[in-house]
């Protein structure tokens, strides 16, 4: 089961870098609709939605390997949340994004410098 969550995971991560990021930033979905910066982050990741969700939106963090991780979030308004990723080990991450309002969904990576 872990192997099959990990294969998914890895095959949604990839294709959503394979889109074009201003594209899926100005997709309509709110769960899609999203900036992911500074990637590659250091101390902290910004995830910027282009709808006022970031106060209801449901985040999940794993591993590259799916292992689920808590991390520290802090809303910065309605349209923005801060994540602390400073205690992270160096590597890819992958942040599941849940709009339970919509019910969208979106997979999105990010790397941990």
């Amino acid at each position: 089961m872990k192997i099959t969550l990990l294969a998914l995971l890895v095959l949604i991560g990839s294709q959503a870098l394979a889109q074009n990021h201003d594209e899926n930033f100005r997709s309509g979905d709110p769960a899609k609709s999203v900036q992911v910066y500074p990637n590659p982050a250091t101390d902290y990741l910004t995830l910027k939605f282009e709808t006022p969700i970031a106060k209801t939106v449901k985040l999940e963090f794993h591993t590259i390997i799916g292992t689920t991780i808590e991390l520290e979030r802090e809303p910065i308004d309605e349209f923005e949340v801060r994540v602390k990723v400073k205690d992270l080990s160096t590597g890819y991450y992958i942040i599941g994004v849940h709009d339970t309002q919509s019910g969208s969904r979106a997979i999105h990576k990010f790397l941990k410098k």
